[in-house]
């Protein structure tokens, strides 16, 4: 199982797509955005979280981390490779710590939040065996945000983008303050600045890469396996 993070607009439902699309032997999971939109009781609350973020913080974190930890279990027990959309762990270390940082969680919020990440994650939910991020410049992503117009999404700021960033940098490319089996994925950081739709060279060689990198680790994981089984011997 591999996991693609990103910033909001980075482009990963469009990037995941045109993996279903050229790549057909890769599984892509999409992440589960639509019941955090689908109105209830006349109330969609990922619009609610982004109209009044303090107010909907920790009820919308809570809720996307038991719809991703559902994902995840169903997902690591099945053997062909796939890819999921977004993750428990940016969950957790992008979103919900952005959240405690910037005050939109009060600390009891935040310590019953880590309760439950704290129980469901370490013992239960495996490793991926790679992480593929889509590393895009907050100014880029806001500007894809505006250009797809998603209702939702309207007048998600700038500074909001920037934030989110630094949490996926400290996550995946400086590994600051992660769980330490986390410490040993590896992570595929691609640039995903210019865009890749419409620029097939761009397509084939972040294909090429990603190719290589799920050769790679599952090479790793085989010989990780057997040196278990040795021992065990």
């Amino acid at each position: 199982m591999y996991i693609v993070e990103g910033n909001i607009g980075a482009g990963k439902s469009t990037f995941l797509r045109l993996v279903a699309h050229h790549l057909p032997h890769i599984e892509v999971i999409p992440e589960p955005v639509a019941s955090w939109q689908q109105p209830i009781n006349g109330e969609s609350i990922l619009a609610n979280f982004f109209q009044d973020t303090p107010r909907w913080a920790f009820t919308f974190e809570t809720l996307t981390m038991m719809c991703r930890v559902k994902e995840h279990l169903i997902q690591q027990g099945k053997g062909s490779v796939r890819i999921l959309e977004r993750s428990i762990y940016s969950g957790h270390y992008c979103f919900a710590q952005n959240g405690h940082k910037q005050k939109f969680m009060t600390e009891l919020e935040w310590e019953i939040y880590n309760q439950w990440f704290n129980f469901l994650i370490p013992d239960k939910c495996r490793p991926p065996l790679g992480f593929i991020y889509l590393r895009t410049e907050p100014d880029i992503a806001h500007q894809r945000i505006k250009q797809r117009n998603r209702s939702e999404e309207e007048g998600v700021p700038l500074e909001y983008l920037q934030q989110i960033h630094d949490r996926h940098e400290e996550f995946l490319i400086k590994k600051e303050g992660v769980l330490p089996n986390l410490k040993e994925v590896p992570v595929l950081a691609l640039n995903c600045n210019e865009d890749f739709e419409q620029t097939p060279e761009n397509l084939e060689s972040h294909f090429h890469e990603i190719a290589q990198f799920i050769g790679d680790t599952t090479a790793r994981k085989k010989n990780q396996d057997a040196e278990i089984v040795a021992l065990q011997a």
